[in-house]
């Protein structure tokens, strides 16, 4: 049969060849020749008929049918991982990895500390949190590179699990002695007197601002823009003027009482939403499953925050 002819060895090249689109640089991960590679992937397409890549000046693309078939192999891979993992988890939680994605507003102070509690019920289990841009933490779930995807709503991805949804409105952030901290809700022409200070444009905060500005006919001028959340913060906290954020971001510092949100009363600044991503059709290590149900009651937990 063909598929017996789908041996590991032509998968795994063919595989590493889709994730880094040059034959040059999947020889270099896998430790072989580059010739071993190609020989792999030219096998594979003769035995299948059908071109896998389309080969451009500046690497090589998956095909339909290569994408076809990487999705076969990553799934494949993965469940294989799975296996391995539960076998030697037989009695409980006791060893075992999971792989965040997340976009950098969690990884401040939200899943840090939910993987320190979790920690304190599973030692054994450890963790990697690779922080990205939101458009490309679905990207790096969709590849296999990571099991959870923690990260606000784009457009609906093929191939993506959307295990838990929630609102995830836009709130205004300050210190609890600033002129507004007294109302819990706010509208931009409030905010306009004060010192502003925003994330770049390619955040989802800024994106929702800068249209309800545009509708509202507000100009603001950031005193000061930054692609890090910590960055704005701590501005506001040196009594710099207002940021704007999401809960989840600064539901820590809220609860201690360092900063004061209030909520921004202007349309579409409640259109945003956090997603819990997984990959479609795979089945969760033990390990897994048991901190993506952890990280959705936490998120649960939050959802009054700043509201």
């Amino acid at each position: 049969m063909l598929s017996h002819r789908l041996q590991d060895t032509s998968l795994r090249y063919f595989l590493e060849v889709v994730r880094t689109g040059s034959l040059t640089e999947a020889a270099q991960r896998l430790n072989v020749t580059v010739s071993a590679v190609s020989r792999q992937v030219a096998a594979l397409e003769s035995w299948l008929g059908v071109p896998l890549f389309d080969r451009r000046p500046r690497g090589m693309v998956a095909s339909a049918a290569g994408e076809l078939l990487a999705a076969y192999a990553l799934r494949n891979a993965l469940e294989a991982d799975r296996v391995v993992t539960e076998i030697d988890a037989l009695q409980g939680l006791r060893r075992g990895r999971v792989r965040v994605a997340s976009s950098a507003g969690f990884a401040i102070e939200f899943l840090p500390r939910a993987i320190a509690d979790f920690r304190e019920r599973y030692p054994g289990l450890h963790f990697h949190v690779r922080v990205a841009p939101p458009a490309e933490v679905t990207g790096i779930v969709l590849h296999g590179d990571a099991d959870i995807g923690i990260t606000y709503s784009r457009a609906a991805e093929q191939g993506i699990r959307v295990e838990h949804r929630q609102a995830a409105p836009v709130i205004a952030i300050m210190r609890p002695d600033h002129a507004l901290a007294r109302f819990r809700s706010i509208t931009l022409s409030q905010m306009l007197p004060y010192p502003l200070a925003l994330p770049e444009g390619d955040n989802t905060v800024r994106q929702l601002f800068d249209i309800a500005c545009g509708e509202r006919g507000v100009a603001f001028e950031p005193v000061l823009v930054s692609n890090q959340f910590e960055t704005l913060t701590s501005f506001v906290l040196h009594g710099g003027g207002l940021s704007i954020s999401g809960g989840v971001t600064v539901g820590d510092r809220l609860r201690r009482g360092e900063l004061h949100a209030a909520t921004i009363r202007e349309r579409g600044m409640k259109s945003r939403a956090i997603e819990l991503q997984t990959l479609a059709g795979r089945t969760l290590p033990e390990g897994v499953r048991t901190f993506l149900g952890f990280v959705r009651d936490r998120l649960v937990e939050e959802a009054g925050i700043g509201s």
